[in-house]
């Protein structure tokens, strides 16, 4: 029988802890003192998720892309097939024969925590290429995006709320292509043996990235349809409104060489200030 709580486990439970707070914390530093829950929210999770994307799963590419071994005499079984079990027969990733790579060959900190959510599901211990394809799109696309979207939350953008239904959707196809190959060959990488494989690995550290994106699609659309509903019910109002404004920023000449720009109130009868 696995061992089910160890040392690494305590510590990448405890390091998912600390990205968490420093999350929290950096929407205390940055977001304005008035920002409502809803925003600090979505800050705390957006940086979150940076932090995540750039140490933990930065760190699962650099296994896959640094850490391997070879068929040298001494390092490798000689009575065992020198081949990854996670590429198809006469692949191999980067074109090297004679290299394995993955977090099963590192002997970093962050290898260990790769090793350790590997006994739940094995890709994360190799080279599997849909995994490391994803994670490239994840680490050098979602996590800046995530970045620019605290930027925005903090600036108050207009287009803050385009860029999280961006991530959003990146975010839920992402966890459908990681898993979608597995539930349609049986799961043959997934180990469900026990409660800390199914429900804190497997489950839910992967649905975070299902329910809360979720969320904010839903938010978005409430947000998106609502103002489009606005428009739609005070459409003649909106109308006239820029068209007034429109004739209140008409440059008006008072002189053969100064002119002034009117005022909104102008067109409607009021006085025009003069230059002087």
């Amino acid at each position: 029988m696995p061992q089910i709580i160890s040392t690494t486990t305590v510590l990448s439970l405890f390091s998912t802890i600390a990205i968490l707070a420093t999350a929290y914390f950096a929407s205390l530093a940055l977001l304005p003192k008035a920002a409502s829950t809803k925003i600090r929210i979505l800050f705390v999770w957006h940086a979150f998720d940076a932090l995540i994307h750039f140490i933990l799963e930065g760190s699962y590419l650099w296994n896959c892309f640094f850490s391997y071994t070879t068929n040298t005499p001494g390092l490798w079984k000689s009575n065992e097939a020198f081949a990854s079990p996670y590429l198809p027969p006469s692949v191999f990733f980067l074109g090297h024969q004679d290299r394995l790579y993955g977090a099963e060959y590192g002997t970093s900190p962050f290898s260990a925590l790769w090793r350790e959510y590997a006994k739940a599901d094995k890709r994360w211990g190799g080279s599997d290429l849909t995994v490391i394809s994803l994670e490239l799109l994840t680490v050098f696309g979602a996590g800046p995006i995530a970045v620019w979207i605290c930027y925005c939350l903090r600036r108050q953008r207009a287009d803050t709320w385009f860029w999280m239904v961006v991530l959003a959707t990146g975010e839920l196809y992402g966890g459908f292509m990681t898993f979608a190959p597995e539930w349609l060959s049986g799961s043959p990488n997934l180990d469900t043996s026990n409660v800390m494989y199914t429900w804190v690995y497997l489950f839910f550290f992967n649905t975070l990235w299902v329910w809360i994106p979720l969320w904010i699609l839903w938010e978005a659309y409430t947000r998106i349809s609502g103002n489009a509903r606005f428009i739609q019910r005070n459409a003649a109002a909106l109308r006239d409104l820029d068209a007034g404004q429109r004739a209140g920023s008409k440059t008006v000449s008072v002189g053969p060489t100064a002119s002034v720009a009117a005022s909104p109130k102008a067109g409607q009868g009021g006085q025009k200030k003069k230059n002087r």
